[in-house]
């Protein structure tokens, strides 16, 4: 039974980092997640996430404003953000940076959702190899003593309805951020 727990475990954080990669996504709306895990160097050379350098709040729905801790490190977040993948362009202002979130466009919308499909995909990929390593432990199973082909079967049957219902979360997930990324 411990197989099927520590399976469930592997999919649980599989479905979570996906989530995690979900937030990245720009929607067009500010929120904060966007850029709280973008790295930045500061302090010399150091790599360190946003949140672990500034405050990050989103006033309005086109707005993140991010004010650092260290004023020191003002500049090393502005170069930073505008050097990500985010192409978002911060502008200092005193002592705070914003960062105005564009509108999308249709075409960056549904380049968004096939960008958003690909990560899926990726993450059932992830879900149907731990399946595979988990399939191979439980069917090993039946060399050993005290373990009926019943109960082999059993497990087989509840591995498969697990990983059924772990993709079906990944796709529950990416229909609702294929609204989200939509909804103009």
């Amino acid at each position: 039974m411990s197989h099927l727990t520590d399976f469930q475990d592997k999919c649980n954080k599989i479905t979570a980092l996906f989530n995690d990669d979900l937030t990245t996504l720009k929607t067009g709306r500010a929120k904060p997640s966007l850029v709280e895990h973008l790295k930045v160097q500061a302090y010399g050379g150091s790599w360190m996430e946003v949140r672990e350098l500034a405050s990050i709040s989103a006033p309005d729905a086109q707005t993140i404003v991010i004010s650092p801790w260290d004023k020191s490190v003002l500049k090393d977040l502005e170069r930073g953000i505008a050097g990500s993948e985010l192409r978002l362009n911060p502008v200092v202002s005193g002592e705070i940076i914003r960062i105005a979130i564009p509108p999308l466009t249709e075409e960056t919308r549904r380049d968004l959702v096939k960008l958003m499909s690909q990560k899926a995909e990726a993450h059932r990929a992830m879900v149907r190899q731990e399946r595979t390593h988990f399939k191979k432990e439980i069917e090993d199973e039946k060399n050993v003593g005290g373990v009926s082909e019943d109960d082999v079967k059993r497990n087989l049957e509840n591995l498969q309805k697990i990983t059924d219902e772990t993709i079906k979360k990944i796709d529950d997930m990416v229909k609702a951020k294929e609204q989200e990324l939509m909804t103009v």
